[in-house]
């Protein structure tokens, strides 16, 4: 009977065994496999970052080529002769941008601070640019005010500066746009 037993049960050791050895050169063999297939996964997310960052810059070349491009900014210099309270941009007798003032953004503008007011495109040749300013002047009077330039757009990105200075002799406020 001890025979019959023993015969019985080597099976039971041995099976498990043999499946043990059996698949764990498996086990061993699928981290490598694994650390390969992590490896590739993070060259295909740098992979797909480039091409994000490629398309970005293709996208923004198509939007905004060089040739059609203009930046206006705005510059406040006028101490205490002139609030602003707004600035409203047109180019060619269209409306592309309005701008009212928060207190913080009138200080750091003060500050010598330069605020972008536009990024767009126009043609090619001579465009009408026109800015109204609104806010107060001395004595708390109401000003809105206009500056109208014409610009010369050629094949490289234009800017432009609004600027508004303080004039003492005049004790009023002096608004100008310029090239850069």
């Amino acid at each position: 009977m001890f025979k019959y037993l023993s015969h019985q049960r080597w099976p039971l050791f041995f099976f498990p065994m043999i499946y043990w050895l059996s698949f764990s050169p498996l086990s061993y063999a699928e981290e490598p496999e694994s650390q390969v297939l992590n490896e590739q996964i993070q060259n295909l997310k740098k992979e797909v970052l480039k091409l994000n960052r490629d398309l970005f810059i293709l996208e923004e070349e198509l939007l905004f080529p060089a040739n059609t491009q203009i930046v206006v900014f705005v510059s406040l210099d006028t101490g205490n002769l002139f609030a602003l309270d707004s600035v409203e941009l047109k180019i060619n007798d269209k409306t592309v941008a309005q701008y009212l003032y928060t207190d913080r953004e009138l200080d750091a503008l003060q500050r010598g601070g330069v605020q972008q007011l536009f990024s767009g495109n126009i043609r090619s040749g001579k465009n009408e640019l026109v800015a109204f300013f609104t806010g107060k002047g001395p004595r708390d009077r109401e000003y809105r005010r206009g500056a109208t330039f014409e610009i010369n757009k050629t094949d490289e990105i234009k800017y432009v500066e609004l600027t508004i200075q303080g004039n003492s002799l005049k004790q009023q406020p002096e608004f100008s746009i310029k090239e850069w």
